[in-house]
């Protein structure tokens, strides 16, 4: 195999930096279940999302973010073929708490154990945006969230989070993959990950994947591995999770946003998760 791959190359057949171990572990995940190619007009397809807009933080979401979620036309809606998922500066009142931005947080309506999940997508270019494609554990029992306690109520970070992309507010060359989780022994909170450089990631698309089975968690940027968490006994990630796209404004990974700013959009191509 080594010497047809360098003969290939050679040849200028291949490329020499793909990533060919990523291309082998496809094979393992050959069953389509669930997918949006957002070939719609409108609104998401509410038998596949759920938008997730109680903030359960006192009236504010965490991480002190600086919008609320809608589940508006004016925040997510799908046209020429991608979801748009757009943060507005814009004054909105929730259940008595006002903010000066909206955006949308979209919830799949299936929780899954094991797979690979592709998303493709155009990241907003704006300081002060924070577009995230990440799971909880379906545990979590998270306010406002589709599933409820259907499968516990443990929390977070017991539950477990993977973020398989999340980009900061003042970074927009790169991309990051992080972990977070309880000692599923000790109830200690743990995290880790990486980052990586992503050229022109608002203006082409990318594909953001995570590869996940019992034995390790990885993520990719198109074929480039951005992290490996080896998936032992102590973290909770051998059960149900559930796959969330949003944009944040502001917070911890946000910063400060410009004062100029008016709107900005996270642009979703397509999602596919295979088992």
């Amino acid at each position: 195999m080594r010497t047809l791959v360098l003969l290939l190359i050679f040849i200028g057949m291949i490329n020499p930096n793909t990533n060919f171990e990523h291309k082998k572990q496809d094979s393992r995940f050959a069953t389509l279940v669930f997918s949006d190619e957002f070939d719609n007009e409108g609104r998401p397809d509410d038998q596949k999302w759920h938008h997730q807009v109680i903030p359960p933080n006192n009236g504010s979401w965490h991480n002190d973010e600086l919008q609320h979620y809608t589940d508006r036309p004016e925040n997510s809606f799908v046209n020429d073929g991608s979801l748009k998922i757009k943060a507005i500066k814009e004054q909105y009142s929730y259940n008595g708490s006002t903010k000066e931005y909206t955006s949308a947080r979209l919830n799949t309506k299936f929780a899954f154990t094991y797979g690979r999940v592709e998303v493709r997508a155009k990241l907003p270019s704006n300081a002060g945006t924070w577009p995230a494609i990440w799971t909880l554990g379906a545990n979590v029992n998270e306010t406002g969230n589709y599933f409820g306690n259907q499968y516990g109520s443990v929390g977070w970070p017991l539950c477990g989070e993977i973020d398989i992309m999340e980009q900061t507010g003042w970074d927009k060359s790169s991309t990051i993959s992080h972990f977070h989780w309880g000692d599923l022994n000790t109830e200690e909170y743990m995290d880790t990950g990486g980052e990586t450089t992503v050229a022109n990631a608002s203006s082409e698309y990318h594909i953001y994947t995570m590869e996940w089975d019992s034995e390790s968690i990885k993520t990719y940027v198109d074929d480039t591995l951005v992290f490996e968490l080896p998936n032992t006994n102590n973290k909770p990630y051998n059960h149900e999770h559930y796959l969330i796209l949003n944009t944040a404004i502001g917070g911890n990974l946000g910063g400060d946003v410009p004062s100029d700013f008016t709107e900005d959009t996270f642009e979703i191509d397509y999602v596919r998760i295979y088992q």
